[in-house]
């Protein structure tokens, strides 16, 4: 039973639940002290507006029932005798059930919820089931109203950050004190991290530095997303300029530079929902997406697509929430699927295969790329469009699609120029124009490990690399495109039709035109 998405806080989303009598809300968190935190305002609010005492309980397997004022039951650390004892009482309250998911696998515990749905709904109490993992059994499904209890934001990081600042002996001399736009860096580097995570951070980065380290806090903040298993935080040093060619793409690219911005809001520009890069491996895929967090200076985060279906029954629709709450909270980000075919390639037979799991992921990111209003621009890659589901290329799921072929005559010279300044090495002093005839339907990154092979072959003879090395090592290489030649010319013949062209010019409009000049 989701809940609707509008502009009031995630706190006043819980309390209408509550005043609305949900009977059983399940908050999913790992934050237990901040929900419980809210959860307590809430019943004080309530208490406070309808002359009614309402009470917070705490339960745990641990420790049984507890509230705050001492009336402590460690009697009840059975789930089956909590469920009895709140069903019974008379005392008003929010009664928070920690970490209760796994005994909902349990048929007794299923029944007394939903028989505890059925007469909560005519009392003065409710059931908060707080968990960070999301797992409601298809019987509880109409039941139980699901909240996904968003990471701080700016405004709760910046609690913490004062609570820090009062915490150091001469609050003045911290970097932050008087400088709102470092301060602001601060925070947007710390954005994504649960408050225990941020209050970690910034301890260790006072410790360390005295101060408040944007590269310290980004840096665990890596390490901190990267356990997650299914994402990585990507600090981008591939500006546009280090890919070679693609220019329709670096065009589009370009012109939506600004699109997150509050004068393009002012305009009454959308904001740019995300691209699909198709097209033949080793052409600039990965890099484009890693160029376009370097164009637009927004934070990249890398979904491994392969790493969301996970062992664990529910846990595949977990890690994708996950993933998409964590994007979402550093929002405007680029969250990027690379090789999004090989997660969602079994689609057709998941019903039979894994028990409909890839379908039901697939679903929850197709409803969220459909309907998502926050500012994450999807950046999904693919090498086989054979295995990609058709739902995903529909109008409306992505801003545009492109195809990126081979490079075309005056791409790879400007690869080859680009790798060549990349390792030091005066450009002037090569043919490219011969070295770019001798590579027709090479790719960029075939290019970029000719010259890599040349440079071994010249340090292991004491010499500089030369023509003569690159030419040498183009003749030992075998292309893609000879191994692949069919697989390529069916994705060219798809894309014609269903695809914008990323480069202006691709080798087969190039081809063409030689053609008609030497007739």
């Amino acid at each position: 039973m989701p809940v609707a998405d509008d502009k009031v806080t995630i706190d006043k989303k819980i309390e209408y639940l509550i005043r609305a009598s949900y009977s059983i809300i399940n908050i999913v968190s790992y934050e237990e002290v901040r929900v419980e935190k809210a959860l307590t305002e809430i019943a004080k609010n309530r208490s406070a507006t309808k002359n009614k005492t309402i009470q917070c309980f705490f339960w745990s397997i641990t420790k049984g029932l507890e509230s705050a004022g001492g009336n402590d039951k460690p009697d009840l650390r059975d789930p089956i005798k909590i469920l009895d004892y709140i069903m019974d009482t008379d005392i008003a309250g929010i009664f928070i059930l920690r970490d209760f998911h796994p005994y909902l696998e349990d048929p007794v515990v299923i029944r007394k919820l939903r028989d505890s749905n059925r007469i909560l709904k005519k009392s003065w109490k409710n059931i908060i089931l707080l968990s960070p993992v999301f797992k409601i059994p298809q019987e509880l499904e109409k039941e139980v109203a699901v909240i996904d209890y968003e990471l701080p934001g700016k405004e709760e990081l910046d609690h913490i950050v004062e609570k820090f600042m009062r915490s150091v002996d001469n609050p003045s001399q911290l970097n932050i004190h008087e400088n709102e736009g470092l301060r602001n860096k601060v925070l947007e580097a710390a954005l994504g991290l649960t408050a225990v995570e941020a209050e970690n951070v910034f301890a260790k980065s006072l410790i360390q530095t005295k101060n408040f380290d944007i590269d310290i806090i980004l840096s665990e903040k890596e390490q901190i997303i990267r356990k997650s298993g299914v994402l990585e935080y990507y600090r981008s040093s591939d500006g546009i300029e280090s890919i070679g060619g693609l220019d329709n793409l670096k065009t589009w690219l370009r012109k939506r530079s600004l699109a997150f911005s509050k004068e393009a809001r002012e305009f009454g520009l959308p904001q740019p929902r995300g691209i699909l890069l198709i097209g033949i491996p080793g052409c600039g895929k990965s890099l484009t997406a890693k160029a376009i967090s370097s164009l637009w200076k927004l934070p990249l985060l890398k979904l491994d697509v392969g790493k969301v279906f996970s062992s664990f029954v529910g846990s595949s629709e977990e890690n994708v929430r996950r993933a998409i709450m964590t994007a979402e909270s550093i929002a405007p980000s680029i969250l990027w699927l690379d090789e999004i075919e090989k997660g969602f390639s079994g689609m057709q037979s998941s019903g039979v295969t894994d028990a409909g799991t890839t379908a039901r992921v697939f679903g929850t990111f197709l409803t969220w790329l459909q309907e998502k209003k926050s500012p994450v621009f999807v950046v999904a890659t693919s090498n086989n469009i054979s295995q990609l589901p058709p739902e995903l290329l529909r109008k409306g799921r992505f801003d545009e699609i492109f195809y990126i072929d081979l490079p075309n005559t005056d791409e790879r010279n400007e690869i080859f120029g680009i790798h060549l300044e990349k390792r030091k090495r005066d450009v002037s002093k090569f043919d490219l124009e011969a070295l770019s005839g001798m590579t027709r339907n090479y790719s960029g990154s075939e290019i970029e490990q000719i010259i890599i092979s040349a440079l071994y072959d010249a340090f292991d003879n004491e010499e500089d690399i030369t023509d003569a090395y690159l030419k040498q090592s183009i003749g030992e290489m075998i292309p893609l495109s000879q191994t692949m030649e069919e697989e390529i010319k069916r994705i060219r013949e798809w894309a014609k039709t269903r695809a914008r062209k990323a480069s202006l010019l691709g080798p087969v409009d190039e081809e063409e035109q030689i053609r008609k000049l030497e007739m």
